[in-house]
């Protein structure tokens, strides 16, 4: 037998070990930024991209007016109406199908060349007010504008009826100990 052989099953090869490389890695030499650069950059970036958020609009280019004043119009008008799909948010503001259709809809009416109020008329007469992202105050929603008054009033009437029944249920003031109550308590004391 020679020097490296040996007798058996072969030995398993022994895998060179390499430099971990994490979230931060090995440090550059020279020429790039710095990790601690890069560190400061992404701040920066997360800024960049919440302020260019609203440059991704919603509206698809081709549901949008030639008129540059009609489509500033009708985006004023969606960003007042609500999509009865979403959580409180603007037919503007939404992609669901029927904020989609909602937007056709008022492009639709002000490309005929109603008002405003009529296009909101229009909207409201087939969805009601709950389609309106500010309804009226009327008969119907009077109780949906009073009550945060009426929750607000009903909430301190609460805490002053507890404030009051507190200072009732607290005891008298003891009367002050007489003069031989205070002999015998000295005595007591004393021992």
């Amino acid at each position: 037998m020679k020097a490296g052989d040996h007798a058996g099953p072969p030995r398993p090869l022994r895998r060179a070990r390499l430099p971990l490389v994490g979230a931060r890695g090995p440090r550059p030499t020279g020429g790039g930024p710095s990790w601690g650069a890069r560190g400061a950059l992404r701040p920066l970036a997360l800024v960049f991209f919440l302020l260019c958020a609203p440059a991704h609009a919603v509206v698809d280019p081709r549901e949008m007016l030639p008129d540059p004043a009609q489509e500033q119009r009708a985006r004023d008008i969606g960003r007042g109406l609500r999509c009865l799909v979403c959580q409180n948010q603007s037919i503007d503001d939404s992609n669901a199908d029927l904020a989609r259709d909602l937007r056709r809809i008022v492009r639709e009416r002000v490309a005929a060349g109603d008002s405003d109020a009529e296009v909101v008329r229009f909207v409201t007469d087939r969805y009601g007010d709950y389609v309106l992202l500010r309804p009226p105050v009327n008969a119907v929603t009077i109780g949906l504008w009073a009550a945060p008054a009426l929750i607000l009033l009903a909430g301190g009437a609460g805490a002053f009826a507890y404030l009051r029944r507190r200072r009732a249920a607290t005891p008298p003031e003891a009367a002050p100990l007489s003069p031989e109550e205070r002999a015998r308590l000295r005595h007591l004391t004393a021992e």
